[in-house]
């Protein structure tokens, strides 16, 4: 593979570039100490996470990925449901498994994990650890992430790059957010970076030990999440494509290759137990529990999925959900930097930002055609790719008469994650306006993260009751504090306190049925009394004055 046209960062930092000097005097600083940077760029991202963990009950995913994983370690089982490979899961279930919970063998997954993380004690303080537990199994994957991003990058451009790399992808708020939920969404990203190095560095140097690293990644990113059986493959296409076109040819070493197929395969194998059964068609395969959850997601895609963009409801999604996704929830200035930064990688034949390129292409050309449209998370190894062109934009940016601009891109985008502080779920950029309800719900905004905000509130108001329908399986009286709950009319409001969660309202009336899915519903007529957390609003109708609504 041709090395980057790009000079070393260090000569350049050197040369007398036009750049004021403040600018230069930060270059220096990120050439000199760029892996102790990139650590406590990391660290800092790592504390921002875990500070989260207390703030958001769970998630209606999470207990249902822990189940799964605590099946893997207490049963040696792979059977609750294998919709999702056990890498992540095994991760999610291993600290509280640790802790002394426990599978418990309940009727679905969401109650299993739900029994897990209460305990059978209905403690607060026991809940609470059991989930911050869990959560924390997902760091090591944001850690290989940043890790993965910094070499790719290093290797391909410079270390001043590098740094600036996982500078950009510490700050993104869906990024920040998803590393520290107990689901899958990070672990493959993870897995994805690793395997985007680790191919660049196989075609630079296809020996045994390039190929076994390649294969570790691969087998990361396929033991987390089946979109990476999609998602490589795009990547890689991609990638090559792009290098032809630019007059590069390399070269394929099918003997380490194989080596690195082999090497996967049987991690793969290994993360299943090596367990060996019927598969989907009937005859005896290795690891049947693989094959049977690509069927099933297979299944799930032709499907489709409740999905919600601007107002409306769609069984199958939309082809520009992603792209719409991706323009209101990725931070302005990371977006700015991430179009120079593509416009540089392809200008100079960059490799590592033709990588990144590959990257997004490669996922956004999958998610275009794919039926399951809920949320940022489903794409999210496409903030790898911005972070290493945004970190091409704003080097450059830095070593030229502009550095003014980068240094303004970088403190607004320093300032919107901060302020977004702990709310890096819900995150939105200034193109959503005050109502995101209006264009996404679901994991973007409402993934029942603020019971406990909730809780809180009607606490402080005294609240005796609430009319309330939650969407996720949770002891939400006994343990986190709430009044006495009762059922919600879709139709009509209580007298008193009411509730509605967003995602609830925007999108599972279509459970209601076809005749309802654009049925007014009471909370489409009232104006809430306040909005709680991100997630939930909250309302109250004076008994007194209350009118109950023909039904």
């Amino acid at each position: 593979m041709a090395k980057s046209k790009l000079a070393p960062p260090a000569s350049r930092a050197e040369s007398g570039s036009p750049g004021a000097g403040w600018s230069q005097g930060i270059l220096r600083i990120l050439d000199r100490r760029s892996g102790w940077l990139a650590v406590l760029f990391v660290a800092i991202a790592t504390a921002r996470i875990a500070a989260v963990y207390p703030v958001y009950n769970h998630t209606i995913d999470e207990p249902a990925h822990i189940a799964c994983g605590m099946e893997w370690l207490d049963k040696g089982t792979y059977r609750l449901e294998d919709q999702h490979p056990p890498l992540s899961r095994v991760a999610t279930a291993l600290g509280p498994r640790l802790a002394g919970a426990h599978a418990w063998g309940r009727n679905t997954i969401y109650n299993e994990g739900a029994a897990i993380l209460y305990d059978g004690r209905f403690e607060a303080g026991r809940y609470q650890q059991l989930l911050s537990l869990a959560r924390t199994g997902i760091l090591p994957f944001f850690w290989l992430a940043c890790g993965a991003v910094f070499w790719w990058t290093w290797r391909g451009v410079g270390s001043v790059e590098a740094v600036c790399a996982v500078l950009l992808l510490s700050l993104t708020p869906p990024v920040l957010a998803h590393a520290g939920l107990a689901t899958t969404d990070m672990a493959v990203t993870a897995g994805v970076a690793a395997t985007v190095f680790s191919l660049q560095f196989w075609l630079k140097a296809p020996d045994w030990r390039s190929a076994l690293l390649l294969a570790a990644a691969v087998a990361i990113a396929v033991l987390s999440k089946f979109s990476s059986l999609v998602f490589l493959p795009a990547f890689a296409a991609a990638f090559i494509a792009l290098l032809w076109s630019g007059g590069e040819r390399p070269r394929f070493h099918w003997p380490s290759l194989g080596l690195a197929a082999l090497a996967g395969a049987l991690l793969i194998w290994g993360g299943y137990r090596f367990s060996f059964g019927p598969g989907p068609w009937g005859f005896p395969v290795p690891a049947p529990e693989l094959f049977s959850g690509i069927h099933t997601v297979r299944e799930h895609n032709r499907m489709g999925h409740p999905s919600y963009l601007f107002g409306e409801l769609n069984q199958t999604g939309w082809g520009h959900y992603y792209l719409v996704v991706l323009a209101v929830k990725t931070p302005l200035p990371l977006l700015a930097l991430a179009a120079y930064g593509a416009w540089l990688a392809w200008q100079r034949r960059v490799t590592a930002g033709i990588a990144a390129l590959a990257l997004i292409a490669g996922v956004l050309a999958v998610a275009t055609f794919s039926s399951i449209n809920i949320g940022v998370r489903h794409i999210l190894p496409v903030y790898l790719g911005f972070s290493v062109l945004g970190a091409l934009a704003l080097t450059e940016l830095l070593r030229s008469r502009l550095d003014w601009a980068g240094g303004a891109l970088m403190l607004l985008l320093a300032a919107g994650g901060a302020t977004a502080h702990p709310d890096y779920l819900p995150y939105f950029n200034v193109l959503a306006g005050g109502e995101p309800e209006k264009i996404l719900a679901d994991s973007d905004l409402d993934w029942g993260q603020d019971m406990n905000r909730l809780a809180g509130r009607l606490h402080e108001l005294g609240a005796q009751q609430v009319a309330f329908n939650p969407f996720i399986s949770a002891h939400l009286e006994r343990v986190h504090g709430f009044p006495r709950i009762v059922p919600s009319d879709p139709f009509n409001p209580e007298p008193g306190w009411n509730a509605i969660s967003i995602t609830a309202w925007k999108v599972a009336r279509m459970g209601l049925g076809n005749d309802f899915a654009k049925t007014p519903l009471w909370p489409d007529r009232f104006q809430p009394s306040e909005r709680v957390g991100q997630g939930v609003f909250l309302y109250y109708f004076p008994p007194r004055l209350f009118t109950q609504q023909p039904r």
